[in-house]
């Protein structure tokens, strides 16, 4: 991150407990979390909904007290090492937002949505060659974090950013390197060093954007860069045409997969963006 003191990182990295988190989901687990013995599938559920919620969940998980001989991946194995009043106390923390206005065209209900479509798909193609399916679904869910950070704690850099190109477009990583020295998901991959994540997830952010130079190529990195791909296409309402000339191949090649792979194994019927309904 050549240029991290023009951007001044250290400072970004101090807000991310500004982060918002969706109301619906902080109201419907303050109701869960008030249950004498809650419901450990409806709280799996709800807090893998929302990216900032799951990021705080696996930070508390993998804080050093809490290791069990090795670092948490998802929700599920997070909710076995941690009581229920952790969860209440980390609830009381989160920063619900009710903000609707779009900044340069992107808005938190927009990010909510990418981020839940994304952690879907990952999750089906890493069951399509046999990779953790759980891990995938997380990685998905919370790449956006490094850009929800900047669009929360440097909005003008956001702005600038969206002016040379959207924020999902496939090709942002380029831009936002030639802008700031470094790309959103190695934003991302600098708080998961923070809170402890496992090596697996950190490097999976810190190579989204070129998953084949990874001193060792991991099938997790290539899974979450072919899903963001698919999201962020999605998202966009690309044509077929688009979709194939934009195709990563290369990483798809390296998974076994090609483009109708893809998009054959992402063709599952979601449920609605706004279903609570999370499956592992």
């Amino acid at each position: 991150m050549s240029r991290a003191n023009s951007l001044n990182l250290s400072t970004l990295f101090e807000q991310h407990p500004l982060l918002p988190s969706q109301p619906r989901a902080v109201a419907l687990l303050s109701s869960a979390l008030r249950q004498q013995d809650p419901c450990m599938r409806s709280l799996v559920q709800l807090f893998s909904t929302d990216p900032v919620l799951t990021a705080r969940v696996l930070a508390l998980a993998n804080e050093p007290a809490h290791q069990l001989g090795q670092r948490v991946h998802s929700i599920p194995e997070a909710l076995v090492v941690l009581a229920p009043v952790q969860l209440r106390q980390l609830l009381k923390k989160s920063a619900p937002s009710g903000a609707t206005h779009a900044l340069a065209g992107w808005s938190l209900a927009s990010f909510w949505r990418y981020s839940l479509d994304t952690a879907r798909i990952a999750r089906a193609l890493a069951m399509s060659v046999q990779a953790n399916a759980s891990a995938a679904y997380t990685l998905g869910l919370l790449h956006g974090l490094g850009q929800l950070l900047l669009h929360t704690a440097d909005p003008e850099t956001f702005v600038r950013l969206a002016e040379m190109l959207e924020p999902m477009h496939p090709k942002r990583p380029r831009v936002e390197m030639k802008l700031m020295g470094c790309c959103s998901g190695q934003i991302t991959a600098h708080l998961a060093r923070q809170w402890n994540y496992p090596l697996v997830m950190s490097d999976a952010f810190e190579f989204l954007h070129a998953p084949l130079k990874q001193p060792v190529f991991e099938p997790l990195t290539g899974v979450l860069h072919l899903a963001v791909w698919l999201a962020s296409t999605r998202a966009l309402k690309w044509s077929e045409r688009q979709l194939a000339v934009s195709y990563p191949a290369e990483v798809g090649l390296a998974l076994g997969m090609d483009i109708d792979m893809v998009l054959r194994q992402a063709s599952i019927n979601w449920h609605a963006a706004s279903s609570l309904d999370v499956e592992f």
